[in-house]
């Protein structure tokens, strides 16, 4: 591949479509899994109350991980269970298997997410409080 964009611009069309996909992935995730739309309010949630306490960039990076975390984990989820809903719709073990797998990913994901958001707002939040 040539990385030269004047040499007939395969090599950033390609990145553009490539960009246009995952954009278009993420819009079908929010738009039929009612999970994710639920994450955003969570994220929507977090990014807000930071903001408002002022975080460091330091405890920023360590939210922004963890909220990446939940959401990768949410699509691989998403893309699992798609997947293997095109394999078969019939009743299948090792399908569940995989589908419960991939959702405990997600919960565990989620479960780290949320204690980290408490270890980094919760002190911030009580300092708040407790100065009324």
């Amino acid at each position: 591949m040539n990385p030269d964009p004047e040499a007939g611009g395969g090599f950033w069309r390609s990145r553009v479509g490539s960009v246009q996909f995952a954009v278009r992935g993420i819009a079908e995730l929010l738009r039929s899994h009612s999970n994710a739309r639920i994450h955003l309010g969570a994220t929507i949630a977090v990014i807000a109350t930071s903001f408002l306490l002022r975080i460091s960039a330091g405890e920023w990076a360590a939210l922004i991980l963890a909220t990446g975390l939940v959401w990768t984990a949410e699509a691989l989820n998403t893309a699992v269970e798609l997947l293997a809903d095109r394999i078969t719709p019939a009743r299948d073990e090792q399908i569940r298997r995989a589908k419960d797998v991939a959702a405990g990913a997600v919960l565990l994901a989620s479960i780290a997410a949320a204690i980290t958001g408490v270890l980094i707002l919760g002190p911030h939040l009580w300092t708040r409080l407790r100065a009324g």
